[in-house]
């Protein structure tokens, strides 16, 4: 049947009015922004410069094509007063403000959205104050991990901070969605380790810990600062480090009994010396008999000590593993970062303040926590499986030793004791073919699938920073608490009703929202986010 031709002005009227309400929102918004004598930190689509400043901090390929929503505009503040001013005009004139720190979620939402959106893009706040005497260091939202523990080594040698092993990260994401790194089994996360905060609110204000109070200053230690606020700058607490550490990374493929080590590793990672963190790689990869393809696990490890120790330990608590006085290299704490960051040992510790020095690919990332060690017989089978789908693989890193003695609820992550080690599943490529992309989206959702039998269940976990929208998304719509709990309580666990109650509190309206962001609780009224 046809469609009567009476329809078309119709549909016509009805686009147009959508994008002149569109247009006008937009320009309320910029006017507003120029009342306030901002409009030098602000990118348009008409400005020259506004594709390489969208495009300088996406780290997902995927979310980079011509097909790609892209923001109404960009600001990028270089104040507190510019950040606060962005806030209420854009709450004046009810538009959707992203906030991208360093542009690292696995998703892309802190620079994409299906609605008319605008980018608040922190990267100027990117100043690191060192105060040796104190142990501290304040730290811009927008600085980068690199940024952060450069400045650290130009103070102190014997001091350092537990986050990523990424130098391009950027802090405010990484500290307000729990990051880690290869020191959590000694220090915990970095989240652990911070003692202060300043915050733009959904009113405007700049707040620190004092005025904010200890809810909210909970909530943006590990709950997504997305959801609650703009965060400006953490004040964290910096930690010891030995002069002299050591890492190692040793291979071992299937036939060389990669099973029985991986198995053996399950039994000790989380029980060894909280001074060793050995994190395992799994990957499928083409093997030496007529190119069949096999698996092979790759310990990396880092240890507060010297090798020495780190032997004696070893051939004690591990020795399946084999290590040799060959397989370690001594180095600083910096050193290390720069090892771990895939640096040459020659590298200038400068390496770490550049942006933009890590290959930017497709990518897809899911999470798990194993709480049960997988058998021989099931990882043997895991193996297949992986063999089979063809190129996801597995990163597991190690918990105990200071994760276990966290308290579940002291931050919003609640992952700590009881889990072995978390999962992350892993897959690159290079091809913008959708063909391409569906086939890599495929494999890694059904490995997921297959490990539902080895994971934790009930809810099945899973890790705010490695974000994977698989697992519930909101339209931010009437739904949104309901469509929310599916999500939060795999990233969150029993502290996700702690964060509605925050959230409820500080921003009813929902204004600050992203497709995974904590909602309020229902309310009768208008709902800012709503559809």
């Amino acid at each position: 049947m046809k469609t009567p031709n009476c329809l078309f002005p119709l549909l016509l009227v009805l686009l147009l009015s959508q994008t002149c309400f569109s247009n006008a929102t937009t320009d309320s918004f910029i006017k507003c922004l120029n009342d306030q004598q901002i409009s030098s930190i602000i990118y348009t689509p008409t400005n020259h410069s506004f594709t390489s400043v969208l495009q300088a901090y996406i780290k997902n390929r995927r979310f980079n094509t011509s097909t790609t929503p892209k923001p109404k505009l960009i600001i990028t503040p270089t104040t507190e007063s510019h950040v606060q001013a962005a806030v209420t005009c854009a709450k004046a004139t009810n538009i959707h403000l992203k906030i991208r720190s360093g542009g690292h979620d696995y998703e892309g939402i802190s620079y994409i959205s299906d609605d008319d959106f605008v980018i608040l893009d922190m990267f100027n706040f990117n100043s690191v104050d060192v105060d040796i005497s104190g142990e501290t260091a304040w730290v811009g939202a927008g600085a980068t991990l690199g940024e952060l523990y450069y400045g650290i080594w130009k103070k102190s040698d014997v001091h350092g901070f537990p986050a990523g092993v990424c130098p391009t990260v950027g802090v405010g994401g990484h500290l307000s969605g729990g990051g880690y790194g290869t020191m959590l089994r000694k220090y915990g996360l970095s989240v652990d380790h911070v003692i202060d905060a300043r915050i733009v609110d959904v009113k405007g204000r700049v707040l620190d810990r004092s005025l904010m109070g200890e809810d909210l200053f909970w909530a943006i230690r590990g709950g997504g600062g997305g959801s609650f606020g703009v965060i400006l700058s953490y004040r964290i607490k910096l930690v010891q480090v030995p002069k002299t550490v050591t890492v190692f990374r040793v291979m071992k493929m299937q036939d060389e009994n990669a099973t029985d080590i991986v198995y053996k590793w399950q039994l000790v990672c989380d029980k060894i010396d909280s001074d060793l963190f050995i994190r395992v790689l799994i990957q499928p990869v083409t093997g030496k008999n007529k190119g069949a393809k096999t698996i092979r696990a790759s310990f990396i490890a880092m240890f507060l000590g010297d090798s020495e120790r780190l032997l004696s330990l070893m051939n004690k608590e591990f020795p399946e593993l084999g290590l040799k006085k060959e397989d370690c290299k001594e180095m600083n704490w910096i050193q290390s970062v720069l090892y771990w960051a895939n640096f040459d040992n020659s590298t200038s510790p400068e390496a770490l303040l550049a942006r933009n020095n890590d290959g930017v690919n497709f990518l897809k990332r899911k999470s798990d926590y194993i709480q049960t060690p997988i058998s021989k017989d099931g990882l043997n089978w895991i193996w297949k499986k992986m063999i089979q789908l063809g190129k996801t693989g597995f990163v597991f890193n190690p918990y105990g030793g200071r994760m276990s003695e966290i308290s579940a609820s002291e931050t919003p992550f609640p992952h700590r004791a009881g889990n072995i080690y978390k999962m992350q599943y892993s897959v690159n490529w290079n091809d913008g073919e959708l063909e391409e992309e569906k086939n890599y989206l495929s494999q890694i959702r059904r490995l997921y699938s297959y490990m539902t039998p080895f994971v934790s269940k009930s809810p099945r976990g899973a890790f705010l920073n490695y974000r994977d929208l698989d697992i519930g998304v909101t339209d931010n719509g009437k739904h949104s608490y309901d469509e929310g709990e599916v999500y939060g309580v795999k990233y969150f666990m029993g502290n996700y009703e702690r964060l509605v109650e925050v959230k409820t509190m500080v921003d009813p309206e929902n204004f600050f929202r992203n497709e995974q962001s904590i909602p309020p609780k229902p309310f009768q009224g208008k709902n800012r986010g709503g559809k």
